[in-house]
């Protein structure tokens, strides 16, 4: 069933319709879904519709919370919409909107409009019903796996790998989201090719035997410099033909950075991360990366050079350039990592990537605040508060160092690396306050299940001979 517009809907609907989006422009939300749902019902395969009664049930509830804590209200009324959608999945997607109007975000209503959307085969609203989902927690890679196959079951292999890279942006070693997105890839390049036209043969797609050669070198993972040489004239020409092409950019991008042409690669991916408006990471985040490469391998080299030849003339001039670029380096890091906070405030990654920035600049005062944020976030709690202690040590604030260590260790359990290194500033912490026999304590804790860390042996055996 093909979704429905606008001038699909009969006069007396398309008149309900523009009474629902005149109320949206006063702010009477809750008089646009009154509207709206009666609309649906009818017309269940009117999707701006859906979407707009989704608008101003999120407006209308904006700031609200639900009386009954972790249990949703609506969970009392899915078994009904549950029984309806293989008998009347029309009426199933009715119920499932009437819960939506007090609680749009929640995941199992909205999995059930999807459902019931499938067995109406109305794949658009089954797809937006996920969308929805992600609306109310973008970090939801769960739901957005399920989105970016929806996307490549109903042949849409471009939104697909959208949606694969927005998983990547949250989890960069999520693997089956790396599998999924190139196969996405490969289905959109088929797909804008004409592969899948039916009665195309291979020979009807290659204007040439040069044209063959060059899709099989773009198939290989492993290249030589020559190949990589021909592909990028191709891309070039392709992009000066296209100069918005946001995927032909990243083509180059990646291909200078196999031929380990990093200046040409962070260029290029910069580029095709302004075309994209900057709503790729993906693209940001390779750029940085790229550029901060350039700076390892030119540090690199000098320090290699003055370890060979550390009484040369030039030695002494390379580290006052390695020093130099260090500092480059740093400030280059940390301003990129700001724009990335300023770009997405509520995000405590990048919260937590920016205090820790700070921290390796001795900036502890301007990092303390990023890091209290970041310890929201549990994936990083331990480390922000351990940064954090660090920063409030360096400070002198011994008494709040102290607390945060303290806190950081009652949280874990195991004795590994991690709280080695919390119990190990904790005793550090104590000494500077003169409470050595709680700093003994501290390495003790070490000291069992650990001879060899750090200083702990010496300084837990030389308390037993003072």
């Amino acid at each position: 069933m093909a979704v429905k517009t606008e001038k699909d809907l009969p006069e007396q609907f398309r008149a309900t319709w523009l009474k629902a989006m005149s109320a949206m422009q006063l702010r009477n939300y809750g008089y646009a879904v009154q509207l709206l749902q009666p609309l649906l019902k009818a017309h269940p395969e009117f999707l701006p519709g859906r979407q707009l009664a989704r608008k101003a049930s999120v407006a209308k509830n904006a700031g609200k919370k639900s009386m009954l804590g972790g249990l949703s209200s609506a969970s009392f009324s899915t078994m009904k919409v549950q029984s309806l959608i293989k008998k009347d999945p029309a009426a199933a997607m009715d119920a499932a909107e009437k819960i939506l109007e007090n609680e749009p975000h929640s995941p199992q209503v909205n999995q059930l409009l999807r459902e019931a959307a499938l067995a109406a085969n109305i794949p658009e609203v089954a797809a937006f019903a996920l969308e929805t989902i992600i609306e109310g927690n973008p970090r939801d890679t769960k739901t957005m796996h399920e989105l970016a196959k929806h996307h490549m079951q109903q042949g849409n292999p471009q939104k697909a790998v959208e949606i694969y890279g927005k998983i990547t942006d949250i989890m960069p070693n999520d693997l089956a989201a790396i599998k999924g997105g190139k196969d996405a890839a490969a289905a959109s390049s088929m797909q804008k090719g004409g592969w899948e036209r039916e009665e195309t043969t291979y020979r009807d797609l290659l204007k040439d035997e040069g044209q063959a050669v060059s899709l099989e070198q773009q198939s290989r993972v492993v290249r030589s410099d020559e190949m990589i040489d021909q592909l990028l004239a191709e891309l070039h020409e392709k992009a000066e033909r296209e100069p918005g092409s946001v995927d032909t950019s990243r083509k180059i991008a990646e291909l200078y950075e196999q031929k380990e042409d990093f200046e040409n690669a962070t260029n290029w991916f910069k580029y095709a991360a302004e075309l994209s408006g900057g709503s790729d990471q993906s693209l940001v985040r390779k750029a940085t990366d790229l550029h901060m490469r350039q700076f390892d391998v030119a540090i690199k080299a000098r320090e290699e050079f003055i370890a060979d030849n550390p009484d040369s003339d030039e030695a002494a001039q390379y580290r006052t350039e390695v020093d130099a670029l260090k500092i480059q380096r740093a400030e280059l890091l940390l301003e990129d990592a700001r724009k990335r906070v300023e770009r997405n405030p509520t995000d405590l990654m990048f919260r937590f990537e920016l205090g820790e920035i700070l921290v390796s600049l001795q900036r502890y005062q301007e990092a303390i605040p990023e890091l209290q944020k970041a310890r929201m976030n549990p994936s990083v709690r331990i480390r922000a508060m351990g940064l954090l202690g660090q920063c409030f040590m360096a400070r002198t604030m011994f008494d709040l160092a102290a607390k945060t260590f303290s806190d950081a260790a009652s949280e874990l359990s195991a004795m590994d690396n991690v709280k080695k290194d919390v119990v190990y500033n904790l005793g550090l912490v104590y000494e500077k306050m003169g409470n050595k026999e709680k700093s003994i304590e501290c390495m003790k804790q070490i000291y069992e299940v650990d001879y060899g860390y750090r200083d702990v042996a010496a300084r837990v055996e030389g308390s037993y001979q003072g």
